[in-house]
C-alpha cells in the first residue's frame, strides 16, 4: 500500500500498479487504533448513474481482490457524498447492488 493520512494510495499486486485519478476519485489508507482502513472516494458526476455505479462497484472489487492479498486486515469503503447517496444510492436498483455486494458506506456532506 503506497501513502496514507488523507493522501492517494497505490496499491500494487503483481504486474498491476492501480491508482485513481487525483482529479475526481482517490483512495485513501488510514489507521485509528489498531484497526486499519482505507477509502475509495468516488464522485458521480456523469449523465448516466448507471454508468457512474459500473465504475463504482468495478473500482471497489478490484481493490477489495488486491487489498486481499497485499493488506488483508484493512478494510475498504465507499465514500461517496450525501448529495449522491439522496440522488443515486437511495434508488432500489442501487439498493440491491450494494446489499450483494456487501459494500461499507462513508457518506459525506461536502456542501458545509
Amino acid at each position: 500500500m503506497g501513502h496514507q493520512n488523507g493522501r492517494p494510495t497505490i496499491v500494487d499486486y503483481a504486474e498491476f500498479t492501480i491508482y485513481a485519478d487525483l482529479a475526481a476519485e482517490r483512495i485513501i489508507a488510514a489507521e485509528r487504533g489498531t484497526e486499519k482502513i482505507a477509502v475509495e472516494i468516488k464522485s458521480f458526476r456523469r449523465p448516466s448513474a448507471v454508468q457512474d455505479i459500473k465504475d463504482a462497484l468495478g473500482s471497489y472489487e478490484m481493490y477489495q481482490v488486491f487489498l486481499a492479498e497485499v493488506e488483508p486486515d484493512r478494510k475498504l469503503y465507499l465514500a461517496i457524498s450525501a448529495q449522491t447517496h439522496h440522488d443515486v444510492f437511495r434508488l432500489e436498483s442501487v439498493q440491491l447492488l450494494m446489499k450483494h455486494f456487501a459494500i461499507p458506506l462513508i457518506v459525506v456532506d461536502i456542501e458545509q
